[in-house]
């Protein structure tokens, strides 16, 4: 298939820049990526300017080394049906210069392609020695006392925090706690009373269309107990659909099917424009690329922990509430966590002050305390380094399912342009059920959203370039087989 591009479904542009220097499109990266957000700003690396990542010039960054090129069990040249390639040099190659290489030996990991953390991230090593302290010593030995000497009670701020400096949030303003389904619906129903005060004609709540389906169901469950109407928009189109009459905009900052990156700077700026509020799902940007929540003037945000934060299945979500709107957050689910004097007991509910009136009952401590533990992972990484090798990644498995799948077999629906790229490739594949599962037998993970659309997530702290050549020559060979 070298000889044409993968057919996309979606408008992008080529990379222009040279394949080399991996630690010098970090360098640029980290310089003009700390406000990598959206389709209207400038990504990590060169600018792309075709329908895919340009062949040889694979774009900025760097990668996380589970090999240098060496073979693997399971993946053999008889297995693949291909001879090796250059690619395997070049994966080699960019591997060696990644910075971030040394990551990987913080997860538990084994022989498997894991490209499935934009559902579940790895395990970080730190964390079953940390959760067998707090059930063993804080809850076996001290039990009620842990509340206070051991940081329970504050847990919830004090993690948000550490989540906060991850999307660009100063302290203060990030409580975790909850499932992202729950912060949705308590930042969307906030959003509308706040917007009501400025107004009562605002009474239209504007949804991605393409969104994850729960926030479709709660913004719409949230439109009939606020007296709004609901009203699905594209998620490029929200700039402008908002009006007059716009309350809140809910859009996801990356679509979970096609892993394209929306314009967060430049929809912001428009919602407020129109007098409005807007509340971002973060679940598969947090961690991956620059979200920039209070430079941007964010609204709310939302995000789960267990894809690219790695905390765990189930780990708890978080809630952002922008400093200037701590005051008027009127959440919908008022909870004696959340009470200015949560042991007062008194019958009034009197909100705390700050990020605390985002949170609602007893905080789920194991899972929490784990996340935390996870999130030690990311203490000497700048989220720059982390979106330099993610493009990195994407642009060079891109290039590698070309040169290696049939022609016509898959078809790209994940933006070339690194400005609306996300961490995540998906391929459209007519029978992608079956060979995820062939390629799973082959020790290669990814997964699929029916009917037709292959997923493939990208990891930087522990996804390497060799992983990633290797996935690409498993898939070829499963297509070709098909």
């Amino acid at each position: 298939m070298s000889d044409a591009t993968i057919p996309t479904e979606s408008a992008g542009a080529e990379p222009t820049g040279t394949e080399a220097e991996v630690n010098g499109a970090q360098a640029e990266s980290a310089g003009a990526g700390a406000e990598v957000t959206g389709a209207g700003t400038e990504s990590a690396g060169v600018e792309p300017t075709g329908t895919r990542p340009a062949p040889a010039e694979s774009a900025p960054a760097e990668s996380a080394p589970a090999g240098t090129g060496a073979a693997e069990p399971g993946l053999t040249e008889d297995e693949t049906g291909l001879p090796p390639a250059a690619l395997t040099d070049e994966a080699a190659r960019l591997d060696a210069a990644d910075r971030l290489r040394a990551k990987r030996d913080a997860f538990a990991l084994d022989d498997v392609i894991y490209l499935d953390g934009n559902s579940l991230g790895a395990l970080p090593r730190a964390v079953p020695s940390r959760l067998a302290d707090v059930v063993a010593r804080e809850w076996g030995q001290l039990r009620i006392r842990s509340w206070e000497e051991s940081g329970w009670w504050t847990a919830p701020e004090r993690i948000g925090d550490r989540v906060g400096r991850l999307v660009g949030a100063a302290p203060g303003q990030v409580v975790v706690g909850d499932s992202t389904s729950v912060n949705v619906f308590k930042a969307v129903v906030a959003a509308v009373r706040m917007a009501k005060e400025r107004g009562a004609h605002r009474d239209q709540i504007l949804v991605d269309e393409a969104t994850f389906p729960t926030d479709g169901y709660i913004a719409e469950s949230a439109a009939r107990m606020t007296g709004c109407t609901l009203r699905p928009v594209a998620a490029g189109d929200i700039p402008s659909a908002v009006g007059s009459r716009t309350a809140v905009a809910l859009v996801n900052h990356v679509d979970y099917r096609t892993g394209r990156l929306h314009d967060l700077p430049g929809t912001t700026a428009a919602v407020h424009a129109a007098g409005a509020l807007v509340v971002w799902d973060l679940c598969h940007s947090a961690g991956a690329l620059p979200v920039g929540l209070d430079a941007h003037g964010v609204d709310l945000a939302v995000g789960c922990t267990y894809k690219y934060l790695n905390g765990g299945p189930g780990a708890p979500a978080y809630l952002y509430v922008a400093r200037a709107h701590q005051p008027g957050f009127d959440s919908p689910l008022p909870g004696w966590n959340s009470h200015a004097d949560p042991f007062g007991m008194a019958s009034a509910y009197t909100p705390a002050d700050g990020a605390v009136r985002g949170r609602v009952g007893t905080p789920d401590i194991l899972s929490m305390l784990a996340l935390e533990a996870a999130l030690e992972v990311w203490d000497d990484v700048t989220i720059e380094d982390v979106r330099a090798k993610s493009l990195a990644l994407t642009d060079f498995f891109l290039r590698c399912v070309e040169d290696y799948a049939p022609a016509g077999r898959v078809r790209s629906l994940t933006p070339a342009a690194h400005t609306e790229r996300g961490s995540q490739v998906a391929l459209r594949c007519a029978d992608a059920g079956e060979v995820l599962a062939e390629l799973v037998r082959r020790g290669v993970v990814g997964d699929f959203r029916r009917p037709d659309v292959l997923r493939f997530g990208f990891t930087p702290l522990y996804t390497g370039f060799a992983e990633v050549e290797r996935a690409a020559r498993v898939l070829a060979a499963v297509l070709k087989e098909g």
